[in-house]
């Protein structure tokens, strides 16, 4: 009944849309196809709300890399022209008299003797013509947001070093000093604020302080900045963030917190008067998905606003146009949807009601009119514009129209089930793309996180492996976003456990109510549910195979290498030296001799929130033990990702194969690399 439910919706907004929601029969959606999805990004509105600008990023495999095109779209969707060039940009943002676009683009060489590529600001007219350089500042300009009109901008940039240092570093004199501020891990440079005027001339230095900006916002006058910033880039001291103000005439700079808490996203009302921000808490570090703060930047007085239902935010966060509220995309289980939350009483309401990811991207600034991206489990995502109801949206974009055109999806559904605790579990569950006989093959899919979660949004690698003819479960157990801070916290002291039992109960779930075979399981995760999934081998042989990314299997040896405070502070608590036997009771590693799942591992070389490490010690133990088949795949110059097309394209089709192999007793061969792409596409 639910999933009835939800696809009416859907279907009913699509029909307004211009859109079909109707699965068509097709083709089986394939590894290829999700690697040549057009992609969207670089969304902004022009502040009338007349136009939109966005990028169109394509797949070009000779160059093993995706190109970017950059568009400029009347806001009906009617018109529509290439913009910018091939030289492109980033961090695009209009001018608040919608006459100008800027934009950072990298300038300079790298070679010996030569200067750096740094990025520097460039202006054009939104009327057209040639972008011009505004900036040609020394050290790295890392952000900027306009101030006082349309007259200057403020940026972020790095600090440098005389020349003859500067010299000696590209040279070779690089050591890194590690945590010595600002140096994390890796080297760093201080930053500090800066503002050009748009008709040229020498940038004015703002401020001259030791610290890393992270985010900022200048007052509507231009006259005060509002910004975040933290002493160093320590992986694991987020919290030491802190709220500051730079009163921009007297080149002064207050503190506005001192805590233990992490602030973020400051915006000034549209009056000046207050600020508000984002944080968990006003005194610790805690495991919450936050707050609204607002901020008299007078006095230092502070409100909560605790109105919000999961403060799960995501996109675009802005304040209305008379100051009265707060505009910000919030996610309610698997849905995502514009909310307003009233700066005063604190009450929260939501603005859109889709069953899917609508996620406002940018806004009017009489925020009469939004654009947005929209996805569900069979549509991909393109933009729209509306007003902020969501009704009759404009479509922007059709990059990817031949998927509803020519190929079969499998449409997700949702499934709850109760767990441990008495704890009310949702996962959806995706069945295969095509007929199968008898029982069907699933793939538990254990997103990470921990505090992530599976959205009712177009997912490519659940529609491969559906088209491969497996069924799908993907569990929102606890730990994950979405559910509020119950569900958040719920994994608190009970990693590994905690999971292991969300997940096993869900697998039951299906499998009493579904069509799923017991005895053709396979499962699979990324970073956190790369942990989880090496787990889960551990404790349970009821898997036929098994495929593990960027995981960790001893959080003792991840303590200093990887991202890992949240374990520390939360989910195990304390330090492996101080709790030794927790620690280790809750890493995979300790209990690997119990694995007999065949388990393929991958890992990015690069990467630095799972070390890469730990996918070979995992790997080397299970080789050597030697009850299951073992293979270890590591991608050069990846992190805690795989972006290079080519090294994705890998990673995929070995997992499919691994799947084939274990789970159905197939010989599938991996099919060759495409030469120059499909010609089954129509581009936009």
């Amino acid at each position: 009944m639910l999933k009835s439910v939800v696809l009416t919706a859907a279907a009913a907004w699509l029909a307004l849309a211009g859109l079909s929601g109707a699965v068509r029969a097709g083709q089986a959606f394939t590894i290829d196809d999700g690697l040549a999805m057009v992609r969207i990004d670089d969304v902004a509105m022009t502040p009338d709300g007349s136009h939109v600008f966005y990028s169109l990023s394509e797949l070009v495999w000779p160059e093993n890399d995706w190109k970017k095109r950059y568009f400029l779209s009347s806001a009906d969707g009617e018109r529509t022209t290439q913009f910018i060039g091939e030289a492109g940009g980033e961090q695009f943002a209009f001018s608040p008299d919608g006459g100008y676009l800027a934009f950072l683009r990298k300038t300079g060489d790298s070679g010996e003797g030569g200067g750096e590529e740094r990025s520097q600001i460039f202006v054009m007219p939104v009327t057209g013509g040639e972008a011009v350089q505004l900036t040609d500042h020394p050290g790295a300009i890392t952000d900027f947001k306009w101030a006082g009109g349309d007259s200057a901008v403020v940026f972020v940039a790095e600090e440098t070093f005389d020349e003859e240092t500067e010299k000696e570093i590209r040279l070779g004199a690089d050591p890194v000093f590690v945590d010595e501020a600002p140096n994390g891990k890796n080297a760093a440079r201080f930053s500090n604020f800066w503002r050009a005027a748009r008709a040229g001339g020498d940038a004015e230095r703002l401020t001259d302080e030791k610290h890393v900006i992270e985010d900022f916002d200048v007052s509507p006058d231009g006259g005060n900045i509002a910004f975040v910033a933290r002493p160093d880039t320590r992986t694991n001291y987020v919290h030491e963030a802190e709220l500051f103000i730079v009163d921009a005439a007297r080149k002064r700079v207050r503190r506005m917190t001192d805590n233990a808490a992490p602030e973020s996203a400051p915006m000034w009302s549209p009056d000046g008067t207050r600020l508000a921000y984002r944080a968990p808490s006003d005194k610790t570090f805690e495991l919450r998905a936050g707050y609204f703060w607002i901020m008299d930047p007078q006095s230092g007085e502070t409100r909560r606003l605790d109105g919000q239902n999961t403060g799960e935010l995501t996109g675009a966060a802005a304040w209305s146009a008379d100051g009265r509220a707060l505009l910000y995309n919030e996610i309610h289980g698997t849905n995502t949807n514009l909310h307003r939350i009233d700066a005063a009483s604190g009450a929260a309401q939501a603005l859109t009601d889709r069953a899917g990811t609508l996620r406002a991207l940018g806004f009017s600034k009489d925020r009469s009119r939004m654009v947005f991206s929209f996805s569900d489990f069979t549509t991909p995502t393109d933009i729209y514009v509306s007003g902020l109801d969501g009704a009759g949206p404009a479509r922007i974009t059709d990059a990817n129209p031949w998927i509803a055109r020519d190929r079969r999806l499998s449409d997700g559904e949702l499934v709850r089930w109760t767990s441990k605790g008495g704890m009310e579990i949702e996962g959806v569950y995706y069945p295969p793309a095509r007929k199968r006989r008898g029982k069907v093959p699933m793939i538990l899919n254990i997103h990470g996180g921990p505090a992530g979660v599976i959205e009712n949004t177009f997912r490519t690698d659940f529609q491969i492996l559906a088209g491969e003819g497996y069924a799908v479960l993907a569990p929102n157990f606890r730990g994950s976003t979405g559910g509020g801070d119950g569900l958040l916290r719920g994994l608190m002291g009970e990693v590994g456990d905690g999971e292991f039992i969300d997940l096993m109960t869900g697998v039951d779930h299906v499998i009493a109510e579904r069509n799923v075979d017991p005895q053709r399981l396979g499962v699979r995760g990324w970073s956190w549910g790369g942990v989880s999934a090496s787990y889960v081998v551990t404790q349970t042989d009821r898997f036929r195979a098994a495929s593990i990314g960027a995981m960790v299997g001893d959080w003792a040896a991840e303590t200093g290498p990887g991202f890992n405070f949240d374990v520390s502070l939360w989910y195990i608590g304390g330090t492996p030296w101080d709790e030794p036997e927790e620690w280790a009771k809750r890493s995979s590693l300790t209990h690997v001799k119990n694995v007999v799942t065949p388990s393929i591992l991958f890992h990015g070389a690069a990467d630095e929130t799972s070390s890469t490490g730990q996918s070979l010690m995992f790997f080397t133990a299970l080789r050597d033990i030697g009850k299951a088949p073992v293979r270890y795949i590591k991608f050069p110059r990846q992190g805690h990702g795989v972006e290079e097309p080519r090294l994705r394209r890998i990673y995929e089709a070995n997992e499919i194969q691994w799947f084939k192999t274990h789970i159905d007793g197939e010989d599938w061969e991996i099919p060759p690399f495409p030469a120059e792409g499909r010609d089954d596409q129509q581009r936009p």
